[in-house]
C-alpha cells in the first residue's frame, strides 16, 4: 500500500471538485491583485458569510494543509516548522502553515498559486487551541496586516446559552464596524440576508446528501469526502449551492437505483476522527472485503442550519457551535453522537483514528469502543496514524490490523472473502 496515494472517486460531483478548488484559489489571487482585501481567518465560523456579504475574500491556512497533504508538500513544510524550534507533538495543520509561511510560501511552481498574503487577520472567531495559535503566528509573520481578535467562550455544545449567542452577536457587530473602518467597505444587512439563506441552504443540501448514505448499498463513501472543500470554503455562495445540487441529484439517483460504490457491499464502516489527508486511498483498501466507509465523525462539523431572517445570530450561533461539534465537546457528547451515527447508518465495524496531530479529537475512543461493543455489538479496531504527518503513519501495521479486523468482521455476518 503506497504512503501517498489519491481515494478511487467514481462520482462525477466529486471530479468535478477539482474546478471548484482551482477556482477558489484563483478568486484569492484575483482579489489581491484588484485590491480587494484578503483576510485570512480559521474555517468554522460565521466570518465567512460575513465577508462574503461585504465583497472581502476570505482565506482559510487551516483549509491550506490538507490542500498541502494532499500534493505531498507537507513533509518540507515540516522540515521547516522543525527548524523554527516546532515539536513534532503539535498539530500537524500548525507545523504545515508555519513551515509554509516561513519557507516556500512565494516559489513561482506552488500549487494553485499557493495562498495570497493577507491584508487582514481575523484572530481569532473561534475554533481550537491550535487554530488560534495558528492565527497568533501569522501576526508575527505578516506584521504589515490588520489584525482583529475576537473573543469567544469556548463553550461545549449542551451549554451554549442565550447570553453565550448575545455576547457572540456584540463580536459580530464588533468585526463588521472593524472592517468597515478598516476597509471602508459598509455592510449591506440585505445582501447579509442573501449569503446566509444560500448558507443555509448549502447546509441543507448537506445535510440530504448525508441522509442517503443510509441506503444500502451506500451511493456515496468517505473515499469522496473532499467534496466537503465547498462547505468549509464557499459557504454563503451560489457556487456551494450549485455544487451541492448536483452532488445531491447524482447521490439520490444512485440511491433510488441502487448503486453502491463498489459491486457488492458486505461490511459498512464508520471512521472517527480526521481523514489521512495524505493518502485518502485509504478509504478504497477495505473494498476488496466488500467493506465500504459509508459515514465519518469529521462531516458533521460543518453543517448548521441558518436563519436569514436572524443572520447575525445565526452566525455568532455559528461561530460557538461549530468546534463543539466535533473537537471542543464532551467525552459523552462525542460518545452519543458515534453511537448515534453508527445506528443510522447501519454500520457493521467502526475504525478510530487515533491521531497524534489531533489529541481532543481522540480522546475518549476507548470510552467509545467499550460502548460500541456492549451497546450495540459493534466490533471497532484502533488505527494509529496522524491527519497531516505520514511519519507517524504505518502502512504495514495498518494492513495488518485492517486485515485481520475485515476478516473477523466478515465471520461475524458469515460471509465469505
Amino acid at each position: 500500500m503506497e504512503k501517498t496515494r489519491k481515494s478511487r472517486k467514481r462520482l462525477r460531483s466529486a471530479q468535478e471538485l477539482n474546478r471548484v478548488v482551482a477556482e477558489f484559489y484563483l478568486e484569492g489571487h484575483a482579489a489581491k491583485a484588484e485590491g480587494r482585501p484578503v483576510g485570512w481567518m480559521p474555517p468554522m465560523n460565521g466570518v465567512i458569510e460575513v465577508f462574503y456579504a461585504m465583497d472581502l475574500q476570505p482565506v482559510f491556512p487551516e483549509n491550506w494543509s490538507p490542500v498541502c497533504a494532499a500534493f505531498g508538500l507537507a513533509p518540507r513544510h515540516f522540515e521547516v516548522s522543525a527548524g523554527l524550534g516546532y515539536s513534532r507533538d503539535l498539530c500537524g495543520y500548525l507545523r504545515n502553515i508555519f513551515g509554509y509561511i516561513h519557507g516556500p510560501m512565494n516559489e513561482p511552481d506552488m500549487p494553485l498559486g499557493g495562498l495570497p498574503e493577507p491584508d487582514l487577520i481575523i484572530s481569532a472567531f473561534g475554533g481550537c487551541i491550535p487554530a488560534m495559535k495558528i492565527l497568533h503566528g501569522l501576526e508575527r509573520r505578516f506584521t504589515r496586516a490588520k489584525v482583529f481578535t475576537a473573543e469567544l467562550p469556548q463553550v461545549g455544545f449542551e451549554d451554549i446559552q442565550d447570553h453565550h449567542i448575545e455576547y457572540a452577536v456584540s463580536e459580530m457587530q464588533r468585526l463588521i464596524d472593524w472592517l468597515t473602518e478598516t476597509t471602508g467597505r459598509k455592510m449591506d444587512y440585505d445582501r447579509l440576508k442573501d449569503v446566509v439563506r444560500l448558507s443555509d441552504r448549502a447546509c441543507e443540501l448537506w445535510d440530504e446528501i448525508m441522509t442517503y448514505r443510509r441506503f444500502v448499498p451506500t451511493p456515496i463513501s468517505a473515499a469522496e469526502l473532499g467534496v466537503m472543500f465547498v462547505m468549509v470554503t464557499r459557504q454563503g455562495t451560489q457556487v456551494a449551492v450549485d455544487f451541492l445540487t448536483g452532488l445531491r441529484d447524482e447521490v439520490r439517483q444512485r440511491a433510488e437505483e441502487g448503486i453502491g460504490m463498489i459491486e457488492e457491499e458486505k461490511i459498512r464502516l464508520f471512521w472517527d476522527n480526521i481523514p489521512l489527508w495524505y493518502n485518502m486511498g485509504l478509504f478504497n483498501y477495505f473494498e476488496k472485503y466488500g467493506g465500504v466507509v459509508v459515514a465519518e465523525t469529521y462531516s458533521a462539523a460543518w453543517s448548521l442550519r441558518l436563519d436569514p431572517d436572524r443572520p447575525l445570530e445565526s452566525l455568532a450561533r455559528k461561530s460557538l457551535v461549530s468546534y463543539p461539534l466535533v473537537s471542543c465537546t464532551s467525552i459523552r457528547k462525542r460518545k452519543d453522537m458515534v453511537l448515534q451515527a453508527c445506528r443510522d447508518y447501519r454500520i457493521d465495524g467502526a475504525l478510530l483514528h487515533a491521531n497524534k496531530s489531533c489529541v481532543p479529537i481522540t480522546l475518549g475512543q476507548m470510552d467509545i469502543k467499550r460502548a460500541l461493543e456492549t451497546e450495540l455489538d459493534i466490533p471497532s479496531v484502533v488505527i494509529d496514524a496522524d491527519h497531516m504527518d505520514d511519519q507517524n503513519f504505518s502502512s504495514a501495521q495498518f494492513q495488518t490490523r485492517a486485515d485481520a479486523f475485515m476478516e473477523m468482521l466478515l465471520a461475524k455476518k458469515g460471509l465469505a472473502y
